[in-house]
């Protein structure tokens, strides 16, 4: 298999970046979209060439870090399929590809497609846990919940943080992932004592990473690799609105 990719390549977050071509044949369909990236890095540390940076960790479609635009869409032609999980069995014989980074003011760019995600984990960071400070934690069996809110925690919970709801939305909004992270908590009950200071720091630390606002467009949950539903925004601004009506 033959194929002709076209590659962001950037030095650095402070300089120019360009798409620069190349052409690898011989390829297996059944290889894997990083495995494709590997093989063009062998061949260019062979010529002592530097090879593409790109991020990835677990590539079973866990971990988030693998996100690449391809072809314009976030993590590829496939639906809720991370870019690790792609293979080239997608793609026709001598196809061109266009590989860029998720594109976002609040996702610099480090190097080639490696981008900087740490904005999430202040989001995380401002209030996306259960703290100590809810006293005592009682025995998770005694606990009573149905199966109906545990099934709509464990959806929220599903999301992998890759960003690829950012790089999607026209406005780079990260409403689908901050909600996500809210609401897997306020479902249950170990999450409820903090749910009005937690939505409000995040909400505001969200605002405070330069993400731009939710228009309902919906873009986010169809490049979603995990299908994490803009309920979860509806949800968000319900619980938002309600801890201003109960701080005052």
């Amino acid at each position: 298999m033959k194929l002709h990719l076209k590659i962001w390549r950037q030095e650095s977050k402070n300089t120019e970046g360009k798409l620069v071509d190349y052409t690898l044949d011989n390829l297996n369909p059944n290889m894997s979209f990083l495995e494709m990236l590997d093989t063009l890095n062998e061949q260019l540390i062979m010529t002592d060439e530097r090879p593409v940076e790109f991020d990835h960790d677990c590539r079973e479609g866990i971990c988030g870090q693998c996100g690449v635009m391809i072809n314009g869409v976030a993590h590829g032609p496939l639906k809720h399929t991370t870019t690790c999980q792609l293979h080239l069995r997608s793609f026709k014989e001598e196809e061109v590809i266009f590989i860029e980074p998720f594109r976002s003011e609040a996702f610099p760019i480090k190097k080639d497609l490696k981008i900087d995600r740490s904005a999430f984990d202040r989001i995380i960071s401002s209030g996306g846990y259960v703290s100590v400070n809810t006293g005592q934690a009682p025995e998770a069996l005694t606990i009573p919940i149905t199966h109906q809110v545990t099934e709509a925690a464990f959806d929220s919970a599903a999301c992998i943080g890759c960003g690829a709801c950012v790089a999607t939305c026209k406005n780079g909004s990260a409403a689908l992932f901050t909600s996500a992270k809210i609401n897997h908590m306020v479902l249950l009950p170990q999450g409820k004592e903090e749910r009005q200071k937690r939505v409000l720091d995040m909400v505001y630390q969200m605002d405070q990473e330069l993400f731009g606002h939710c228009s309902n467009t919906e873009a986010c949950e169809v490049e979603c690799p995990q299908g994490i539903s803009v309920l979860n925004i509806a949800r968000m601004n319900y619980e938002y609105n309600r801890a201003h009506f109960y701080k005052k």
